[in-house]
Order: C-alpha cells, then structure tokens, then sequence
C-alpha cells in the first residue's frame, strides 16, 4: 500500500467505517454504489482529499466515476498530482 492509498484508507476507515476491520475495505470496496459514502460524506472526503495532497477536485470529477473505491480514488489523486 502506497502513501497515499494508506491515508485514504486510513481516513475512510476513521470517518466513516469507525470499528470495522481494516481488512474488509479494500481497493476495490464500493464506497459511494456500496452506500458507505452518501453525499455528505463524498463532500467531507473530497476536503480531506483537497487538503491532505493540495490538489482541486472539481464537480464533475466528484462521483462515482472517480470516488467509488479506494482505487479509484488513488488513480485520481496520483493522475492530479503528476498533471500538476
């Protein structure tokens, strides 16, 4: 697990699955389509997002398309970062 895939999954796991094994979110865990993350909690991890690797999430990257998984939320960081 890289850096940013262990804070992500750290703050995932912190915020919003309080308790739960470590082990049962994985890379692939559908947070947003699994009904972990509603929109409230999509608009808190996209700030701890923004903040915590100082990149702008727009709107339209804000769904399921980029958020759903830990995965796919990494691609997206790792994508704003190197385009940065």
């Amino acid at each position: 697990m890289n850096e940013i895939q262990a804070s992500i999954h750290q703050f995932i796991l912190s915020e919003f699955l309080p308790g739960e094994d470590p082990g049962e979110l994985t890379e692939t865990t559908p947070l947003i389509t699994g009904g972990i993350l509603d929109s409230i909690s999509t608009l808190k991890l996209v700030n701890f997002l923004e903040e915590q690797f100082n990149v702008t999430i727009e709107a339209h990257e804000a769904g399921v398309e980029n958020l759903d998984s830990v995965g796919q939320i990494v691609r997206l960081i790792e994508e704003k970062k190197s385009a940065a």
